[in-house]
């Protein structure tokens, strides 16, 4: 057991795992026409209201980390189905997450097997992505219309770097590059908390004004959109080494750790006054992201962001958080939220909760074995 990993941790990380294995094993067996996205009374939605379709690539995801974990060539068949189901999706311009359906499945594919055409269809995604450049290129524009930028986009812009880097491409580069310093300027405030969404100027690129689709007020901070901010500005980081981006992931990070205080798990919206329900897939992404954090900065305040997930992950591991054993809830990790304002997904499992939560727990687990 690695010194910088307690063993109570490590032991959360492998229950974690294991509960994975167990539900989503199930869930392929039995229900092979699902795609996970969120619960409904424990189930998962089958032809449910989605707002937009950016869940598929989280699946094979969590089949690609639960075949590292388990070494089950089930999970590996399961896995590269999956993907192939997906593939069509790389040229879809509905969309503006294509890091989210091809990093967390093709990608892993590639970086499994090295075939050069398991990379095309991640490269020929981030070509579609970095099309929805706006604002004289100066962001790239939500799936709602050219004059929206959401936090969200920051978990999914890496694919953008990634394509630059090994096509050697700089007009992509730069593209990237643009979104998130426009996204860092605009939507990350001084104290380091996020807004959810800003309205632009299409043609010029001018900030019209704060907006927010899922969080309490347009200047409020929904918990999600702040862990996307902390973990998306940490993984551009690691993909570019600029510092900029690193400072930004300090202030999300930091403000998160911040509002969340002793808990485990943030309401909806850190700003939103009364009883607020909690969303636990906020808590998995933060968790990975600070792992990933603590990994890029020294070692001093990177223990700090590692204790912090060790603690957030071993809050989800318990049985206040983590689902029991058996067919029902189909998810992993329960009280999470898709879209409360819409009444989808709330009190509910979903499907970035659940691969978040394995993500960060098998990197945890990894480091604990070494």
């Amino acid at each position: 057991m690695s010194e910088r990993v307690p063993t109570s941790t490590g032991r959360a990380c492998r229950t974690i795992l294991e509960r994975g294995a167990e539900k989503v094993g199930r869930l392929v067996r039995e229900a092979p026409e699902v795609w996970p996205f969120y619960t409904q009374g424990g189930r998962w939605v089958r032809g449910g209201e989605t707002w937009t379709e950016w869940c598929q690539g989280f699946l094979p995801g969590q089949l690609w980390i639960l075949h590292d974990f388990t070494g089950e060539a089930f999970f590996r068949e399961e896995a590269i189905r999956r993907c192939r189901a997906l593939e069509e999706r790389a040229e879809d311009p509905r969309v503006h997450d294509h890091g989210f359906l091809f990093r967390s499945s093709w990608l892993r594919w590639f970086q499994h097997d090295g075939d050069p055409s398991l990379e095309e269809p991640v490269l020929r995604a981030a070509r579609t992505l970095a099309a929805r450049s706006r604002g004289g290129g100066r962001y790239l524009c939500s799936f709602l219309g050219d004059h929206s930028l959401f936090i969200d986009i920051m978990m999914n812009v890496g694919i953008v770097f990634y394509a630059a880097g090994r096509m050697e491409d700089e007009d992509l580069r730069r593209t990237a590059l643009a979104h998130c310093r426009t996204t860092r300027r605009y939507l990350l405030r001084g104290d380091g908390s996020s807004l959810h969404e800003g309205i632009f100027d299409p043609a010029t690129g001018e900030f019209l004004r704060p907006s927010t689709q899922q969080g309490w007020r347009p200047d409020s901070c929904w918990a999600r959109g702040q862990a996307w901010a902390l973990h998306g500005f940490a993984d551009v980081h690691r993909l570019t080494g600029d510092p900029d981006m690193l400072a930004a992931a300090r202030d999300a990070a930091d403000h998160f750790l911040l509002a969340l205080g002793g808990r485990a798990v943030p309401p909806d919206d850190f700003d939103e006054p009364g009883r607020v329900p909690s969303d636990s897939s906020a808590a998995a992404v933060a968790a990975g992201g600070l792992l990933l954090l603590a990994d890029l900065v020294g070692q001093e305040e990177g223990g700090r962001y590692r204790n912090a997930a060790f603690r957030i992950l071993e809050g989800l591991a318990s049985s206040e958080w983590l689902a029991p054993p058996g067919p029902e809830p189909e998810g992993i990790l329960q009280h999470g939220i898709y879209h409360r304002r819409k009444g989808l997904g709330v009190d509910e499992c979903t499907a970035w909760g659940d691969y978040f939560l394995l993500d960060a727990a098998w990197r945890a687990l990894k480091e604990a074995d070494s």
